[in-house]
């Protein structure tokens, strides 16, 4: 039985944002087990003119259910304000992605035996970076992504793309329309939903009888091991482990049918199959005693992560102090919205830092949230030569190794937070 939204009573709080008093999963009570204090809106980047205005600022605490296992963040900023307003983020410009999106796309077809008389629905569809596959291969597709600039770029590469959120109500307007998904691709998107159980909801209602859906996002385990915190921002409202997406598919009449683990992707990503009927393979057991055996479903698991990101900021702010007071220059890689949570976390300003790279030509010439630092062409650093380059999308890492390997030839050396601060 679907759990109402409404079971998350709530309460204002900072402008426009509120406070979940309950898990948005089953309801149940929550644990909170670490607080990143106030910060801005990840990927709210700053034009020079806007320095003069109010920059707002949100709690960020996370939480954990003892109920259901689902780690989350207590506040809820409007998705129209995080996704539409300040969103900046264009998946085709990381050749990983594409490259592991395309693999993914080859396969579905594959081994689906999808054709023209078949249809792929991805959600939070993006530029059309992964279903421009099926089209090539001749499958029909539909793309659905509230952004309007990414929907109009995928539109434009012949993805049709509907510029809207999904949830239970849009599935059903699908479904009276006809519309029937033998696939539903949804990567990095569920942690996004503030509304889980309309948007799992949603998938049952648009599957096809014997239709999946494949669902990939940070998994939280990688997350706690590795204390990739500035994984945790305002746009992400749940970290999940396969615990808390097993009882939660259960709920919509879903079941956890398959797992595999992508390490060296986003840090840790699992890829989830879910489908109409439980037909679990061997990896579904495996994976759910091993999270009980490690810990994933209690909160001391948690706690201990917690006093870690603590350490992390003393040792990676006493790193960059040093490096400074020895008049090293320090630039850094990544103007992503984890590169937004750990520089204002840590507290890294202009002080320390002289500026920003990032390839997306669209932040170039803009200022990040809070910190202001300046964000840069890469070009940039082989003209200036910054002796440490500090790697914001240390997830990225060897992607990056492979487009600076000028910069690293010349004697630049690489800076990564996490796990642990080191220079490379």
């Amino acid at each position: 039985m679907p759990v109402p939204e409404a079971v998350a009573a709530a309460t204002q709080t900072a402008g426009d944002a509120i406070v979940q008093e309950h898990c948005r999963s089953c309801g149940g009570e929550l644990e909170v087990f670490l607080s990143l204090g106030d910060m801005p809106l990840p990927d709210a980047l700053l034009r020079p003119e806007q320095l003069t205005l109010p920059e707002p600022r949100y709690p960020l605490d996370v939480a954990f259910c003892p109920s259901c296992s689902l780690v989350q963040i207590l506040q809820d900023v409007p998705p129209e304000r995080l996704f539409v307003d300040n969103y900046l983020y264009f998946s085709s410009f990381s050749t990983g992605l594409v490259r592991h999106s395309a693999e993914h796309a080859r396969r579905l077809v594959a081994e689906r035996g999808l054709g023209p008389d078949s249809l792929v629905v991805e959600i939070a569809s993006n530029d059309g970076y992964l279903l421009r596959n099926f089209v090539e291969a001749g499958v029909p597709v539909l793309g659905i992504d509230p952004a309007p600039q990414q929907a109009a770029a995928a539109n434009a590469v012949g993805v049709p793309t509907l510029t809207e959120f999904f949830d239970a109500e849009l599935a059903r307007r699908l479904r009276a329309e006809g519309k029937r998904a033998d696939v539903i691709v949804a990567n990095n998107v569920m942690a996004h939903t503030p509304t889980l159980n309309s948007f799992v909801e949603g998938l049952s209602i648009l599957l096809a009888d014997d239709g999946i859906a494949t669902i990939e996002n940070t998994y939280v385990k990688d997350l706690v091991d590795h204390y990739e915190f500035d994984t945790i921002y305002h746009e992400h409202f749940c970290y999940f482990s396969c615990s808390a997406v097993d009882a939660l598919a259960r709920r919509h009449g879903l079941y956890l049918n398959g797992i595999e683990h992508f390490p060296s992707l986003q840090g840790g990503t699992l890829r989830w199959r879910l489908g109409t009927r439980e037909t679990p393979d061997r990896s579904v057991a495996e994976y759910l005693e091993a999270e009980r055996a490690s810990g994933l479903t209690k909160v001391g698991y948690y706690r201990e992560f917690a006093s870690g990101v603590h350490r992390i900021k003393s040792e990676l702010s006493e790193l960059l102090r040093s490096l400074r007071s020895e008049g090293k220059t320090i630039a850094a890689y990544g103007a992503a919205a984890k590169g937004s949570t750990l520089v204002n976390f840590v507290g890294i300003g202009p002080e320390t830092v002289d500026y920003v790279v990032d390839r997306n030509v669209h932040k170039q010439g803009l200022l990040m949230p809070g910190t202001h630092l300046p964000i840069r062409d890469p070009s940039v650093l082989l003209e200036t030569m910054p002796e440490f380059l500090l790697l914001l999308a240390w997830n990225y890492k060897d992607e990056i190794a492979e487009q600076q390997r000028e910069y690293l030839g010349r004697g630049g050396r690489f800076i990564v937070p996490v796990p642990r601060p080191e220079i490379l």
